[in-house]
């Protein structure tokens, strides 16, 4: 089987563009990124009617979904009152006239880095263009408060061709975190694996007007850098203020554990 079985391959003919997010279809990131595609790409935005950050790869199954027509963007868009991955559902198979050439999401507001990605919304919607059979990819930068997109939306622009032209590989999404920085400040660009990231949770509890406890999550994030080891890591390559760009599959499956396992259930069955 050759490598054209496993990779996308398109022509010379215009691009076209789904554009999605978590931060919903007013986020500051979205706008920004849609400048710099629509001037390369056809563009049509399906994204959430409000912020679905952390929503992970949750579909909508309960309650029908809404697409309202927006008049941002161009009027080349919808608001979805649901998640990343129903945005992306829903364009694919109901509100696109044509299929896209690419899916993708961002610009986030903060990083996606290391077990970031199944929590993340931004992730989740380029994952669901992969399940869908379409080239994704994820962008974010690391700042939340105050971020810089600028290098993240011209950075996506330079490369959105390049997957176009080229093709990458239909089971592979490219999660791509930018260092929120001037542009100048940039120190190049690494194809990283997924770094070791882990949040030390707690709760703070309150009370509300009726005297029922809640629970509110807050925590900090704790990066592992180790020199030896995680010099190819995704975080590493952000605190080196260089753009991290991993290659993230469906597939989740631990094949050095298959055999193991095999023997492990052979008087169990």
């Amino acid at each position: 089987m050759s490598a054209s079985d496993f990779c996308f391959s398109v022509g010379v003919r215009e691009m076209k563009i789904l554009l999605t997010n978590d931060d919903s279809i007013q986020a500051k990131g979205l706008a920004v990124l849609w400048s710099e595609l629509k001037e390369i790409a056809e563009v049509v935005v399906v994204a959430p009617d409000r912020e679905r950050s952390a929503t992970g790869h949750g579909i909508t199954m309960d309650i029908p979904l809404r697409a309202e027509k927006s008049y941002l963007f161009d009027g080349k868009a919808w608001a979805v009152n649901g998640t990343p991955a129903d945005c992306v559902k829903l364009a694919v198979n109901c509100l696109l006239e044509e299929e896209p050439d690419l899916v993708i999401a961002g610009i986030n507001r903060g990083s996606n880095l290391g077990v970031d990605i199944f929590y993340s919304g931004t992730v989740s919607g380029a994952l669901e263009g992969i399940i869908l059979g379409f080239p994704a990819i994820a962008v974010s930068v690391t700042e939340y408060l105050n971020p810089d997109y600028r290098y993240a939306a011209s950075f996506t622009r330079k490369l959105a061709p390049k997957v176009f032209e080229k093709g990458i590989c239909k089971d592979t999404l490219l999660n791509i975190n930018v260092p929120s920085i001037a542009p100048e400040e940039i120190q190049g660009v690494e194809i990283t694996r997924l770094g070791r990231r882990k949040y030390i949770n707690s709760f703070e509890e309150r009370v509300d007007p009726r005297g029922k406890a809640y629970y509110w999550l807050g925590g900090d994030v704790v990066d592992s850098i180790d020199e030896s080891s995680a010099r190819d890591t995704d975080v590493a390559s952000i605190s080196k203020r260089k753009v991290s760009v991993t290659p993230i599959q469906v597939d989740l499956t631990n094949y050095r554990a298959m055999e193991t396992l095999r023997d492990f259930f052979d008087d169990l069955s």
